[in-house]
């Protein structure tokens, strides 16, 4: 399997140069050639196979220039740090829904999926390609990718990783994992900015080609561990295969039944996996985009105008506050027909005005594929509650933007199809949030009284790593502005 950059066709690479590199050099995104079809009988074959199995099956098939040995290697070493064997487990809600636990790994976030198997990706890529510098990951983060990768990376060779967050735009638990992070190679850092002024610097920081030339020359060469790396897409689209091979074992749907995803959308690159499921041939009848106050998504879908010229929100779901989706480009670049000069075009429109507006074509597309819905705090809150007290089932504030979403496309379309809710993070991550929306304003302070105290007062069990953060001892404590970011890199690799 081949790689092409969203705005440069010319650009072919092989799957571990594009993992090393996260970023094609022209700014674009690396997109396969194809993508590998998943038979219905294969669907049948699966139902009975493991979460690492059906890994290997979708990897295999992109990531071509990785043998069998080196891909089961991945694969295990990966998903051995997860709490439960399935991986990715199923809840029932009810005869129609169903939720996707995408938080069982060591972060207890949907991140831990795709980032505890890049590193090994990564490192792989990195001997098949000949790399011999010291490879520097840099990562934006809007809460979870950012603690994800550093767990990830700690203490693994060949590279060192530095995360920066947007100061006051995590939660407090976000934060805490990330500023406790032990290992010799890592280390975190707050800007005063929000998430999308942190991520645009990581990419200028990507090209400055003086500043990576000056990297190289001490023996370094910079990668990524964001979304926009296509080692960390690829393995999402398993959970997508999964769920559905789930559903089929457990006779909850028939062979070819087509079901519905809802997925809670910041970055885009979540429902993007979803997409490639859906391309691939897995039967998906629709991809719900669940949006909060910052909804610009929502707003594309619906009109196919993508306009960031708009208020910023600081919500209760803080990893979905962005107001840049960058994985929407491969999603443009595969519907345009991967016309990359159209493509480039829209980029330096968003870059220029903010703001730029697809073809007829490009639109018809995305109606036929997804649908889209948003709600406040106020609601996300609501659904919290009515989700705990309907069924006794506790979900944190970006699942609740989600459950909030499949509500309103049900009734507005009365689709009845099987629908799977993608559960993003664990409710113990937004204790306070989750506490308030059950109880009232806490009359505890501490984060980590807030853990136990909804712990009681549900009895859900807190997850082990998060209550093990009481005794870490807090390692970074940097604050810097937006323009001191490059700064930060140079004095982490002094």
């Amino acid at each position: 399997m081949k790689f092409n950059s969203t705005r440069n066709n010319l650009s072919s690479v092989d799957a571990a140069y594009a993992i090393v590199n996260g970023l094609s050099e022209d700014g674009g995104l690396f997109v396969p050639q194809s993508v590998p079809k998943i038979t219905a009988d294969k669907l049948e074959l699966w139902k009975n196979a493991s979460y690492c199995e059906i890994a290997y099956e979708i990897l295999k098939d992109y990531l071509t220039d990785f043998s069998e040995n080196e891909l089961k290697s991945c694969i295990e070493k990966a998903y051995k740090s997860f709490d439960t064997e399935e991986v990715v487990p199923l809840h029932k809600l009810d005869e129609t829904t169903s939720v996707m636990e995408l938080w069982h790994g060591p972060t207890c976030a949907f991140k831990d999926v795709a980032l505890q198997i890049l590193p090994h990706l990564l490192t792989v890529s990195a001997k098949k390609t000949g790399i011999d510098k010291t490879i520097v990951i840099l990562v934006a983060t809007s809460g979870d990718t950012g603690k994800a990768a550093l767990v990830g990376f700690s203490d693994v060779r060949g590279t060192k990783i530095q995360v920066f967050f947007p100061n006051n735009g995590v939660s407090e638990i976000q934060k805490l994992q990330m500023v406790t992070q032990e290992g010799d190679n890592v280390c975190s850092c707050a800007a005063n900015g929000n998430f999308d002024d942190v991520q645009s610097n990581v990419k200028r920081i990507f090209t400055d080609e003086n500043f990576n030339n000056t990297l190289s020359d001490k023996g370094y060469m910079l990668s990524s561990a964001n979304s926009i790396n296509w080692g960390r897409l690829v393995p999402q689209i398993v959970y997508y295969v999964n769920a559905y091979c789930n559903l089929l074992r457990n006779n909850e749907i028939k062979a070819g039944e087509e079901i519905n995803f809802v997925v809670p959308t910041g970055n885009f690159g979540n429902i993007l996996a979803g997409y490639f499921a859906k391309a691939a041939g897995v039967p998906i009848k629709k991809l719900i985009c669940a949006s909060n106050e910052n909804n610009v998504l929502t707003d594309f879908i619906r009109t196919g105008v993508y306009d960031k010229n708009r208020k910023f929100s600081l919500t209760i779901s803080p990893s979905m506050d962005i107001l840049i989706s960058s994985n929407l480009e491969r999603l443009l670049y595969i519907l345009s027909n991967r016309n990359d000069s159209e493509i480039a075009g829209y980029m330096k429109e968003l870059s220029q005005n903010g703001s730029y507006q697809v073809s007829d074509s490009i639109q018809k597309q995305i109606d036929d594929i997804f649908w889209a819905g948003f709600c406040d705090d106020e609601q996300t809150k609501k659904t919290i509650k009515d989700t705990f007290e309907q069924y006794h089932y506790l979900i944190d504030t970006h699942t609740a933007v989600a459950k909030a979403v499949c509500d309103q496309y049900q009734k507005e379309t009365g689709d009845t199809a099987k629908t799977v809710i993608a559960s993003t993070a664990s409710p113990f991550k937004f204790n306070g949030s989750v506490y308030q929306a059950l109880f009232g304003k806490p009359d505890m302070i501490s984060e980590f009284d807030l853990l136990f105290a909804l712990s009681d007062k549900t009895g859900v069990p807190v997850p082990k790593p998060l209550a093990e953060l009481k005794e870490k001892e807090i390692r970074f404590e940097q604050v810097c502005e937006i323009s001191q970011m490059k700064q930060m890199v140079e004095e982490f690799l002094k």
